[in-house]
């Protein structure tokens, strides 16, 4: 169990900590250089030109851009650390999301760009939700032009906790050339790719450095009474009692403390891990998070799964209690499995282990009734002990789809390929989703935005060999009648021996938007047998699957009020044909009309993107119904609104351009909008070329 050790702030055991932040804001860079400050690389690669530990697989290294976790670990002066590097593009949000809460600390790495405040400030709100203590690593310092203090304004509107600045540049002739460590009240020149160095702490940088500290010391004082008091009464607090107090202060979520360096340069790389190997908490805080229990059977909870080319599923998984070894057999939920191999991650190479301890990050082989989110254990303990910790996990459900793309194989000896391979691609990614609309006659793979489903799209061809042809899929047109008709629908054939005969007589009347479909009979005399009622009411059905303009018929009722029959040469069949026949008479003189489905779309956006967002609904037939201040987000809103399905192709693309990359939506179906003029007349003949176009 991990435990505070003697005479010292930092807990034993291993830990996990994610690195996040806004999309291209260096996080790759910063897991590189702590590998290399660590000792778990001898040269630090560079993102630039395709040679870092993270974004390793194909698809990160062609977009240049994380576009999955990344796991890296190493041991630094006796602590093991794993650190998840997450993507910043909120369309991999949903890996973050099943991570995060496993994690004990993050490392929020962000910079002095006021255009990614709003992404910062979604990435802060998820980490203060879940109670996860963070660090800031305020990134590209040596690049800055803005002094420390308009940088920390900019900044803090993006988090609910204050920020605590720890750190200050030293600035020489307007370039940062080190910083000054306020709790150490040391200061550090930068040297390149190299370690700091201390100095003494420049004598024109003095002023600053005591108002910094002041104001840093005044902060804490909010949360520590004696720390007041020796402020009020002009006492020098030890600096034992400052550390005590920063590090109580980060576990409990009251500061986000903000250090400052270069990730490329691996500029204040060094005092960032000494302040998670002496600050972060460890497994033991991380279960009382949860509510696990210290003492029991081992535990572990899966974080990510990937399908690999030679070895199999691999489950990277978080070890909540005791230990595992190689060969064992764990249970979860879904059944029970024997561990083929334990594996520590650096990137894409794995390294063998043969046992984990309570605490630790590792990847489990082969654990097939394992999927991303579940809780497993020691099988020996039996279905309970595996059980109980999965209230204490909250199963994070996917994001609605925000794209979708319509998929159609190259090769029809590929379908069954397809489908493997998707299944495979959802388990790593639940947030990906594969539907076949039958209604539609199309396979649609749908995604958090154009590049989550593009990347998906490469991976079926890189790592299964599926290659695709992708279009924009078909909006789910549907018509109904105005008009109630009359009509008489006969079947009669004889050729050779029983022939077939159906005489059905119906009243086909439209009914209110969304009743759907009805029928009834008001068969007097026997003039049609009961027996034959159910098949014409199938016929009907049959008919409304393909209308007059070529779309399924809804909102329609049909009533039986007459016909005849033949005792030898009458059937089921034949009465659905001659039920099947009358409707579709009836439907095409009944005044068909084109319906269009209409969406309930609620978007959220920062209050300043508002109007943009406006224009854009507008620009797209929609109606906005109103707008409120989104619960607890200064500065938000969520905007109500229904959109035609027919417009929603893009959306989410273009919201995202005008609000910086974080706005995002939700939709429902909410009603059928007749179509008329030319609109409809487009719609009509689009499907008439598309029903004669020969098939793939």
């Amino acid at each position: 169990m991990s435990e505070v050790l003697p005479g010292d702030r930092r807990v034993s055991g291993p830990r996990l900590i994610a690195l996040v932040g806004p999309f291209q804001s260096g996080k790759t860079s910063l897991l590189e250089s702590i590998l290399t400050r660590g000792g778990a690389l001898s040269r630090q690669g560079s993102v630039r030109d395709g040679s870092s530990v993270g974004d390793s697989s194909p698809e990160a290294r062609a977009h240049a851009a994380s576009v999955e976790a990344n796991v890296a670990s190493v041991d630094y002066l006796g602590d093991r650390f794993t650190f998840v590097d997450l993507p910043g593009s909120v369309e991999f949000a949903h890996e973050a999301r099943n991570v995060l809460p496993l994690c004990d600390a993050a490392v929020v790495v962000c910079e002095a760009d006021e255009r990614k405040v709003p992404a910062l400030r979604v990435i802060l709100s998820e980490l203060e939700e879940l109670g996860l203590p963070r660090i800031l690593f305020l990134n590209k310092i040596d690049s800055a032009t803005a002094r420390i203090r308009e940088i920390l304004a900019l900044l803090q509107p993006a988090s609910r906790t204050p920020l605590l600045l720890r750190q200050i540049p030293i600035w020489q002739n307007g370039i940062v050339t080190g910083f000054i460590d306020l709790a150490l009240e040391r200061a550090f020149v930068y040297r390149e790719h190299a370690p700091s160095v201390v100095v003494d702490v420049p004598a024109g940088e003095l002023p600053s450095e005591k108002e910094a500290r002041y104001t840093m010391l005044e902060k804490l004082a909010d949360y520590d009474d004696s720390l007041m008091e020796e402020l009020l009464s002009d006492i020098e607090p030890p600096r034992d009692q400052v550390f005590d107090d920063l590090t109580a202060d980060l576990r409990k979520g009251l500061v986000a403390p903000v250090l400052i360096g270069s990730a490329a340069e691996g500029h204040g790389v060094t005092r960032l891990l000494k302040a998670l190997r002496h600050e972060a908490p460890g497994i033991a805080q991380l279960r009382a998070r949860l509510g696990i229990a210290d003492q029991g059977a081992p535990l572990a909870h899966a974080l990510k799964t990937v399908h690999t080319a030679h070895g199999g599923k691999l489950t990277f998984s978080r070890v909540l209690r005791g230990g595992f070894v190689d060969g064992g057999v764990v249970k979860s939920a879904r059944g029970e499995d024997r561990i083929s191999g334990l594996s520590r991650l650096m990137g894409l190479t794995a390294t063998k282990q043969a046992k984990v301890e309570d605490g630790d990050c590792v990847a489990f082989g082969r654990l097939d009734h394992v999927a991303t989110g579940d809780t497993f254990g020691d099988a020996k303990a039996g279905a309970a002990a595996a059980a109980a910790p999965a209230q204490a996990v909250p199963h994070v459900a996917p994001p609605q789809p925000a794209y979708a793309l319509a998929v159609t194989v190259k090769d029809r000896k590929d379908e069954a390929r397809l489908a493997t391979a998707i299944a495979k691609l959802s388990e790593e990614d639940p947030s990906l989703v594969f539907v076949h609309d039958q209604e539609a006659g199309e396979m649609r793979l749908l995604g958090q935005g154009e590049m989550h489903v593009r990347v998906a799209l490469e991976r079926l061809n890189a790592r299964f060999g599926v290659v695709v042809e992708t279009q924009k899929p078909s909006v789910g047109y549907k018509e109904t009648i105005r008009h109630t008709v009359n009509v008489r629908g006969r079947h009669k054939k004889q050729s050779g021996g029983h022939g077939q005969f159906g005489d059905v007589v119906l009243d086909v009347a439209p009914l209110p938007r969304g009743d759907g479909f009805a029928f009834k009979e008001t068969v007097h005399g026997g003039a049609v047998p009961r027996n034959y009622f159910s098949a014409i009411e199938e016929g009907c059905k049959d008919a409304l699957e393909r209308g007059p303009l070529g779309f399924p018929v809804v909102d329609v009722a049909v009533t039986l009020t007459d016909g005849s029959y033949h005792t030898v040469d009458s059937s089921d069949m034949a009465f659905r044909t001659a039920a099947r026949l009358g409707v579709a008479e009836a439907l095409a003189k009944a005044g068909p009309v084109l319906l269009e489905p209409i969406l309930a779309v609620e978007i959220t956006t920062p209050s300043d993107c508002l109007s943009k967002i406006t224009a854009i609904v507008s620009g797209r037939r929609g109606q906005i119904l109103g707008y409120d201040a989104r619960p607890d987000w200064d500065g938000w809103d969520v905007l109500n609104t229904l959109i035609p399905e027919a417009e929603m192709e893009g959306l989410i693309v273009e919201l995202r351009s005008a609000t910086a990359g974080v706005g995002s939506f939700a939709q429902k179906f909410d009603h059928w909008a007749e179509i008329v003029g030319k609109s409809a007349d487009a719609i009509v003949a689009h499907r008439a070329a598309a029903a004669k176009a020969p098939a793939h």
